[in-house]
């Protein structure tokens, strides 16, 4: 379909909750929504990186959709990730999605497969074509091993294939080529980073939106930067900024663990200390972080200005 579907504005990749038995937790995960959502942020991202979508069978990823669409009720746009190997799996992932009544999708380069640009700009018009609902890209190469080319995007956002594109891919330069050829172009994508420690300096770059798995934690602080930056206060910008960045440093308290664990398993740390979700559990085969490194979260936690409800 054309689309028509603009992201901006703080964007958070909700995670995905587990109980103690390794099923979805869905009274955490309403939780979880209305947490952003009275946190002042503009839309939620599902099924992305920091849901551990990896890790997650049809039916628990039909179950979160279903369960975040239907808690956000229209609060707040919801677009989800069609995380799939090829085109075809794309295609019927993007069909279920629309089902459940997400506001938009968004779609990786195929993976495992070795695809060349050619094909990978094949892909994304034959996954729009298909999509009843608007399309962004998602450029992630750490996942998929493929960077999607500033050219290419622009020209499937110029002919309306793609709304918009999230960066996960760490490519500053990358960006800001890709800001100045969208500018050029009459701006048609909305661009989201994935960035939480140098949000400022994104939106200054000319970032449309943010996509913070750390907003998981703290919407609230995400949405003050936003707010600030909306209204050119950029002393106050880097405020908010300076403090998630100290409250970033949950994720290098386990420098031994697997990036998933060091990283979404942090977050889920500082959510149950909240009270946001009941347990800190991860996707199996990764295992929640404990000892020490959850003290030493808690410390972050609060020193950040955050309540903290379940001590450690």
């Amino acid at each position: 379909m054309t689309s028509t579907l603009r992201l901006t504005g703080i964007v958070p990749p909700i995670a995905t909750p587990f109980t103690a038995d390794g099923d979805i937790d869905v009274p955490s995960l309403r939780r979880t929504v209305d947490h952003l959502v009275e946190g002042g942020v503009h839309g939620i991202f599902a099924l992305g990186s920091t849901a551990e979508v990896a890790y997650l069978d049809d039916a628990q990823r039909e179950l979160v959709l279903r369960t975040v669409v239907e808690t956000a009720a229209g609060r707040v746009p919801v677009v989800a990730a069609a995380i799939e190997m090829t085109t075809r799996r794309v295609q019927q992932a993007v069909a279920a999605a629309a089902a459940i009544g997400v506001d938009g999708v968004v779609v990786t380069a195929p993976f495992y497969a070795l695809p060349d640009a050619g094909e990978i700009e094949a892909h994304f018009r034959a996954v729009a074509a298909a999509s009843p609902v608007p399309v962004y890209a998602y450029d992630v190469p750490v996942r998929v091993h493929s960077k999607l080319g500033a050219d290419m995007l622009v020209r499937l956002g110029s002919e309306g294939v793609i709304a918009g594109v999230k960066d996960s891919s760490g490519d500053d330069v990358g960006f800001r080529r890709l800001v100045a050829a969208n500018a050029a172009a009459g701006s048609p994508l909305a661009l989201l980073t994935g960035h939480e420690v140098v949000v400022d300096g994104m939106l200054l770059l000319g970032a449309d939106g943010v996509v913070p798995g750390l907003a998981n934690v703290d919407p609230q602080g995400y949405s003050r930067l936003w707010d600030a930056a909306q209204a050119g206060d950029w002393a106050q910008v880097r405020v908010e900024q300076d403090r998630i960045a100290a409250l970033f440093e949950i994720v290098f308290q386990s420098p031994e663990r697997s990036l998933d664990a060091r990283g979404v398993g942090a977050f889920k740390v500082a959510m149950a200390l909240q009270g946001i979700c009941d347990t800190p559990m991860m996707a199996y085969p990764v295992q929640p972080i404990v000892g020490p490194a959850v003290e030493r979260i808690t410390e972050i936690v609060r020193a950040a200005g955050l309540t903290v409800v379940t001590p450690a």
